[in-house]
């Protein structure tokens, strides 16, 4: 055993910022360094180089619902007590597949309960920034099975939740629907230049749109961070 060191130098903290979510978050049917996420931890790090080591981690999986994902959250996400935890599902939850006959895969009740579940364990475990993120809008437009909705319209419907809940719950809110709208509405894309070809997951477009909205929200939880907390001196053993 050796003398202990420092983990992080003086006067500098470590911001751990947590991105929890499906596919969208990971970036889905596009190469790592084009995905939002991990462009977004760069810009992050190369922002508060000066003053914060900005520790990202990103244990999202594809195809998870809020259901899943909370069965996994307390060593992928509370284990490592987190800064600022981002929070993004709803893809699945308000998918149907035919085998469910018309119901959602988690339904609306339970997918606003997960959520505020999420919270809280985010908060017992330190995060003193959490953030609700809703989807964006696809193009999905064909009705989903045994029911008279579209996907798009049960996307837009578990959006509003996510909403709900942010406010019930005094969340900070990534808004990427009313991103992607205003985009629309200001003609810089069209919304089939922001999805894939599968109508779902996200284009280079979509991405760098992303990126622009998240990137202002998620400095602003750091910089809150780093002006109310005194930094801590940790040790770690070397061996």
């Amino acid at each position: 055993m050796g003398a202990p060191t420092e983990r992080n130098l003086p006067n500098k903290p470590t911001s751990r910022i947590f991105f929890f979510g499906d596919s969208n978050c990971i970036g889905q049917g596009m190469s790592p360094h084009f995905a939002w996420g991990t462009r977004l931890s760069r810009a992050l790090a190369e922002r508060f180089s000066s003053r914060a080591d900005v520790l990202t981690q990103n244990p999202s999986v594809n195809g998870n619902t809020t259901r899943r994902a909370l069965e996994r959250m307390s060593y992928d996400v509370q284990s490592h007590a987190p800064d600022v935890l981002y929070i993004q599902f709803g893809l699945n939850d308000c998918n149907g597949w035919e085998t469910d006959r018309g119901r959602p895969r988690v339904s609306r009740d339970a997918f606003a309960a997960n959520l505020g579940e999420m919270v809280d364990r985010g908060r017992v475990v330190g995060a003193q920034q959490v953030i609700l993120g809703t989807n964006h809008p696809t193009t999905r437009t064909a009705r989903l099975p045994y029911v008279d909705h579209t996907y798009e319209e049960a996307n837009g419907t578990y959006n509003a939740i996510i909403r709900q809940v942010a406010e019930a719950k005094g969340t900070l809110l990534a808004d990427a629907e009313v991103a992607f709208d205003e985009a629309v509405n200001a003609g810089e894309a069209r919304y089939a230049d922001l999805v894939l070809a599968d109508q779902l997951h996200l284009s280079c477009t979509g991405h760098d749109l992303y990126l622009r909205n998240r990137l202002p929200i998620l400095s602003a939880a750091i910089e809150a961070i780093i002006a109310r907390a005194p930094f801590e001196f940790v040790l770690t053993e070397m061996t």
